[in-house]
């Protein structure tokens, strides 16, 4: 038996694949989360309302959604509801952490091993490489900027926002800030769908050598998203058969009676699944539910994604193409949300 070893970095913590071979064969593949993080045990014993700016140090990258998710349970458990303009502005928040998430992701990330460079910040080692390694690197630094900027406006700061809190937000947004955030979301979105569209065509690019888009087995499809168009930020989860009928939906207090976790013996990561069926989250689940935005650019992705691959797409590596979807997405709703009055209300009841 051989064991091959890749670690992981591109994540946020420490982690490995190991996969066991025999003979050329595959025998096992599995992922491996090296450390336990705890926070379920040392939140145990603190004041509740402090869990909104202690769980968003789970991640660096991610923490916007924890600082949201963390003041939605309270206000679950006490049965409070925010007004909607504070819902509005904590929208705008989780739009700013997918434009700067799946621009990170997709342009900084993935998008150099598509086209053979090393990095988007080391030079490259031709003259026609280095050329589009600069092009690149200047729009997408300047796509991902947008984001953390968005969440800054919303969320008080960029990492580990502190703005949600029980019942509202501390705070709305002045037109002058929303002018200014709109006239630099308006100059990115047309850099997003262009380099979108080299994503695109560079991954298609990579059929022969790859062969496959790897697994394609059916799945359960689990998101947040469903029922209505524009409609990211929702309080109901939703479950897609691996037909693509939306077949089941509940609220986030009642997951324990529909999704199942299971420890493993092999990483501190576990395994959920959907009435013992396997699930997938993610960008694929959220753009295999979703609705047309009723925007020009969402809906002109969404339609050549589906054309393409098909509604639900079972593929695991087109996560990453489907995340380009939701970055013009979060960049078109954000510029329609900006236009709306954010701070001529209560924040909070």
């Amino acid at each position: 038996m051989t064991t091959l070893t890749f670690p992981l970095s591109r994540i946020e913590g420490h982690a490995q694949v190991v996969i066991e071979t025999r003979d050329g064969e595959v025998h096992s593949a599995h992922f491996k989360a090296m450390e336990l993080r705890g926070f379920e045990y040392f939140l145990q014993g603190t004041p509740a309302e402090e869990m909104p700016v202690i769980v968003p140090r789970i991640c660096g990258v991610c923490s916007t959604a924890h600082h949201l998710a963390a003041v939605g349970a309270l206000e679950d458990a006490y049965q409070v509801t925010p007004p909607p303009l504070a819902t509005k502005i904590r929208e705008l928040m989780y739009l700013g952490q997918l434009i700067q998430n799946q621009a990170t992701s997709l342009f900084v990330f993935t998008l150099p091993d598509r086209l053979g460079l090393t990095s988007i910040f080391e030079h490259a080692a031709d003259a026609h490489s280095e050329e589009v390694r600069a092009k690149i690197a200047g729009r997408a630094l300047g796509v991902r900027r947008a984001g953390t900027d968005l969440i800054t406006l919303a969320g008080g700061q960029f990492i580990h926002p502190i703005k949600a809190v029980v019942g509202g937000v501390t705070s709305g947004i002045t037109p002058e800030a929303a002018a200014e955030m709109r006239t630099q979301l308006e100059g990115v979105l047309p850099l997003a769908c262009e380099l979108y569209d080299h994503y695109w065509e560079a991954s298609l690019a990579m059929g022969e050598r790859l062969g496959t888009w790897g697994d394609d087995s059916p799945a359960y499809y689990v998101a947040a998203i469903g029922g209505r168009r524009d409609n990211y930020y929702s309080d109901v989860i939703r479950v897609m058969s691996p037909d693509g009928v939306i077949c089941d939906s509940f609220h986030p207090r009642d997951f324990r009676h529909y999704l199942t976790f299971e420890d493993t013996d092999y990483s501190y990561a576990g395994r959920t699944s959907y009435k013992g069926e396997l699930i997938r989250a993610n960008s694929l689940a959220r753009v295999n539910m979703g609705e047309p935005a009723g925007t020009v650019y969402t809906d002109h992705y969404l339609r050549r994604f589906r054309e393409t691959f098909g509604r639900p797409a079972h593929a695991i590596m087109l996560f990453d193409l489907a995340r380009g979807v939701e970055l013009v997405y979060s960049l078109e709703r954000a510029l329609a949300i900006l236009e709306e009055p954010l701070d001529n209300e209560d924040m909070a009841p």
